[in-house]
């Protein structure tokens, strides 16, 4: 049996099914948490299937979680998509089901479930949750395609980072066919506030680049404050160092309210993912997170991305 067929074999044994995903959620984690949900409503009208997480942090064109009772967990069902490590489940009830199924594109270094399927070469977790509905005949709704294209956009940087492959343009092809506003939805994820704006002007006056292409930003409380802008807002500024020709790898040190530094890693080459693993974090070989205690650790990631950059270059 597929790892496909095992998956819906098992959902067809539940009649509640709950759908999470990962904290602090980006286009793909709801795209293809929402996306399934849709996918199983309309396949499965008799059964109960909820979408359960926190916050969506400005992202509610997307879709918005259900609010739902501790109780309703019991004999349930537990999908969790797009969240490599147990930890980041957003909404810890997910333990409080009866099976839990993972469903990912990220590394599996923490292969928690009772049925995994976890997919690397994947463009997103939405390419994913694609597959599983085109290959097993699942009814896929308009709205669903628009939230799985909606991840698979956000993963891939509207198909400019290398994980996109000529399957995820067929997939991609194949959801544009169910006639969802594509123009809409890419100015939504697009846009941006005049507060990011003008924040976007202040990390390309500070960005430090180093001779190998390395560079940092560090975005402390008082810039964050003096702009008006949250932790949640900055999502959309982590891209815009790769757009500078020198740069090949970068961090983005983002200060929270509680002291600690939220670490976004990007590159165009060396591999950061297990530096990343380092600090508490992980994710893709070109695409990472973690956590910095404070300054000093910042600038010990930071060294650590130079090297890993000045041996990129020693290499080509």
């Amino acid at each position: 049996m597929t790892i496909t067929a095992e998956i819906v074999a098992m959902i067809k044994q539940y009649d509640r099914i709950m759908i999470h995903r990962h904290m602090r959620p980006d286009p793909d984690a709801l795209g293809s948490q929402c996306g399934l949900a849709e996918i199983l409503r309309a396949t499965f009208p008799e059964k109960e299937i909820y979408q359960v997480g926190g916050p969506v942090e400005g992202l509610a064109f997307l879709a918005e979680m259900d609010q739902v009772a501790d109780e309703l967990y019991e004999g349930a069902l537990v999908i969790v998509t797009d969240t490599a490590n147990a930890p980041r489940i957003s909404d810890e009830r997910y333990k409080l089901g009866d099976k839990l199924i993972k469903i990912d594109h990220h590394p599996n270094d923490d292969p928690y479930g009772d049925l995994l399927w976890v997919n690397t070469e994947a463009s997103s977790c939405s390419e994913i949750i694609a597959d599983l509905a085109f290959t097993e005949g699942l009814v896929v709704t308009k709205n669903a395609a628009r939230l799985l294209y909606g991840g698979i956009i956000g993963d891939t940087g509207r198909f400019l980072y290398p994980a996109t492959t000529s399957h995820t343009l067929q997939v991609a092809a194949q959801l544009l066919d169910y006639q969802f506003d594509a123009a809409k939805l890419n100015r939504e994820i697009d846009q941006i506030s005049l507060e990011v704006a003008k924040l976007s002007g202040y990390l390309y006056q500070n960005l430090q680049i180093d001779e190998n292409g390395a560079g940092y930003v560090i975005l402390d409380q008082a810039i964050l404050n003096k702009y008006g802008i949250k932790d949640s807002d900055t999502a959309a500024l982590v891209p815009l160092p790769g757009t500078i020709d020198v740069v090949l790898a970068w961090a983005v040190f983002v200060e929270q309210p509680e002291g600690y530094y939220r670490v976004r890693l990007r590159s165009k080459g060396p591999v950061i993912n297990e530096l990343a693993k380092q600090y508490h974090g992980g994710g893709h070989p070109l695409a990472s997170g973690a956590n910095a205690k404070d300054q000093a650790m910042c600038q010990e990631i930071y060294r650590k991305i130079q090297t890993l950059c000045e041996n990129y270059r020693g290499n080509e």
